[in-house]
């Protein structure tokens, strides 16, 4: 019987451990020293010296105008790839939400790109906001550029981690929620939005509320490539830890069914 205990303790212990890496390797991927992805900076502020610029060419404090909850997101407007279905994204969820945009929260896109400029932020603005077919304020989501210093503190502080790649770039895409004394509350990653996950999302915001997200689940079964610019599965990690979770069911049993009895006559 000792025996059969010491047994199962140490195949427990090899199946935690399986699994302990599993999760380091996760949080390796999740480091500060990621290249090109979303470090989540919960709970932190945005800083008072991030200037940006609007599209009259004024340069504004970006925590300035940060008064009620807000929806950040860093794009590029040129970008071939994840920024305009996560724009659209944006203009068909606010089409969908009964938050009132302008008075509930704000939405305000800020290029990552120095090279753009005002007239490519109005362009954007007019072809988004049209997408929209409920009656909005279009003041609720606003257009901005800026120049290399200011972008390179403003996608720092948020954890917008990108990389230039010939005359584009390599980037995730991602919402940041926040709340109206500037501090971050959440991220909503990818480019689809559930209507319900991002009213939460605002709701709890305006509470200043912080937490993560349901992508936080996500984040492990997929892995972001750089060279297509999406997220794809990643069979690997899902395989190993289906066969973890198998193996300890299988584990539990074996530990949990009654011996039988030998009949003695």
């Amino acid at each position: 019987m000792k025996k059969r205990i010491f047994l199962s303790l140490l195949l427990l212990t090899i199946m935690l451990s399986g699994l302990a890496q599993t999760i380091k390797a996760t949080q390796e991927i999740k480091s500060p020293e990621l290249e090109i992805g979303i470090v989540e900076h919960l709970d932190e502020y945005i800083p008072e010296d991030i200037m940006i610029l609007d599209t009259l060419g004024h340069e504004v404090s970006l925590r300035q105008l940060i008064d009620k909850p807000t929806v950040l997101m860093w794009v590029y407007y040129r970008c071939p790839g994840i920024c305009s279905p996560l724009m659209t994204s944006v203009a068909e969820v606010i089409d969908k939400t009964d938050l009132v945009l302008g008075k509930d929260f704000q939405v305000l896109t800020v290029s990552f790109d120095a090279t753009e400029g005002s007239d490519l932020a109005i362009r954007k603005r007019n072809n988004y906001l049209n997408l929209i077919k409920k009656p909005v304020d279009a003041s609720g989501w606003l257009f901005f550029t800026a120049d290399s210093s200011n972008i390179a503190r403003g996608t720092e502080a948020t954890g917008f981690r990108f990389k230039k790649a010939g005359n584009d770039f390599m980037h995730g895409a991602t919402l940041i929620m926040v709340s109206p004394d500037g501090k971050i509350t959440r991220y909503l990653q990818g480019t689809y939005f559930l209507p319900f996950e991002f009213k939460m999302a605002i709701v709890e915001t305006a509470q200043g509320k912080s937490g993560p997200t349901i992508y936080k689940v996500l984040q492990f079964c997929y892995t972001y490539d750089p060279a297509g610019q999406q997220y794809v599965l990643n069979i690997t990690k899902v395989a190993g830890t289906i066969i973890l979770i198998l193996a300890f069911i299988a584990f539990l049993v074996l530990i949990l069914k009654p011996r039988k009895k030998i009949k003695t006559n």
